[in-house]
């Protein structure tokens, strides 16, 4: 399971000379009830859903992505894949663009957004987190 990018996927992002805007494609897949654990003074007072947890931190989230130039993107309902290993399924499918990989790296290190991510942990039994770069020329038609 893979909740949070290790030391050396964050450097190699960082080394790969991203210019401009990047898109974070999110998958992610809730526990069934959210785990507080590790962050107990944000735990709420009754056991809840590892799905409210997460929607607490996006609610959390929201005002620093802005402040950091980024945007949510796309957010919807996952499932089980069309292609992909059937026994696969991803609860919520998220794209979150970010102006440059210095404003991602910002924002995910601002204090203040840090606060919240016990949210996130809470909330996630596993998760994937691709960085995309968007193509500059989209593929057209043949003879376009």
């Amino acid at each position: 399971m893979h909740i949070s990018p290790t030391q050396e996927a964050g450097r190699a992002l960082f080394t790969r000379g991203i210019k401009g805007p990047v898109v974070m494609v999110n998958l992610l897949r809730f526990r069934e009830i959210a785990d507080y654990s590790a962050t107990p003074e944000l735990a709420p007072a009754e056991p809840i859903s590892g799905a409210e947890a997460f929607r607490r931190y996006v609610a959390h989230t929201l005002p620093h992505l802005a402040a950091a130039g980024g945007e949510i993107v796309y957010m919807g309902d996952g499932g089980p894949f069309l292609i992909g290993p059937a026994e696969e399924r991803w609860d919520l499918a998220l794209l979150v663009r970010h102006p440059s990989i210095e404003g991602f790296m910002g924002f995910v290190s601002n204090e203040d957004y840090m606060v919240g991510t016990g949210h996130r942990v809470a909330a996630l039994l596993d998760a994937r987190l691709l960085p995309t770069i968007e193509l500059a020329e989209p593929v057209r038609e043949a003879g376009a």
